[in-house]
């Protein structure tokens, strides 16, 4: 009988819009700055005063899309290696969040290992977490934090700074190009 968390049965969401959230943070990060870059705070503003309550749910459901696409990478990169994802990725996971206090508060981090153990195991996150109830806005911040750190993650393991970030994109493009939903232009943009 399959599992009411099969990720088959999970909606996508605003993955396109997680992915931008992720994105401008990670290049905040490797930027030095201490905040966003002007302009892509700008288009985050824009993209989250636009958003309805649907739209929120759309973003935390492609939040969780991301999480659940990095630790399926994550996991086969670590079974290459005869590792348990969940052993080498959950534990540095939780201890980076709980070095995180003014951004993540101590109660979302055990729903946050859940969620994670739950994508390493090959369940929905977003279906895993919805049995629970509705999300509080601190689980809201640390899903974010989260899904950087796990796209961080993946960046170190491959040096590559923008590695995560591309991931999706391909893996979003060919989605597309298989639905015949081409958007017109060729893997360079153009």
């Amino acid at each position: 009988m399959p599992s009411p968390c099969d990720p088959r049965y999970a909606p996508a969401g605003d993955v396109d819009g997680a992915l931008m959230v992720i994105d401008s943070r990670l290049k905040a990060i490797h930027d030095g700055k201490t905040g966003t870059d002007p302009e892509e705070q700008q288009m985050l503003d824009q993209l989250t005063a636009s958003l309805d309550l649907q739209g929120v749910h759309d973003l935390l459901d492609g939040a969780c899309t991301l999480v659940f696409m990095f630790m399926k990478w994550l996991r086969r990169a670590h079974e290459d290696h005869d590792r348990d994802v969940i052993e080498y990725v959950v534990p540095s996971l939780v201890a980076t969040l709980r070095m995180m206090p003014r951004s993540v508060s101590p109660e979302a981090i055990p729903t946050m290992a859940g969620l994670v153990i739950a994508a390493g195991t090959g369940l929905s996150p977003s279906l895993w977490r919805q049995q629970y109830g509705d999300w509080t806005k601190e689980e809201m911040t640390a899903l974010e934090a989260t899904a950087l750190l796990l796209a961080e993650h993946i960046n170190r393991i491959t040096g590559d700074l923008d590695y995560a970030t591309r991931l999706i994109g391909e893996t979003l493009n060919r989605a597309d190009r298989e639905a015949g939903l081409d958007p017109g232009w060729d893997e360079d943009g153009e």
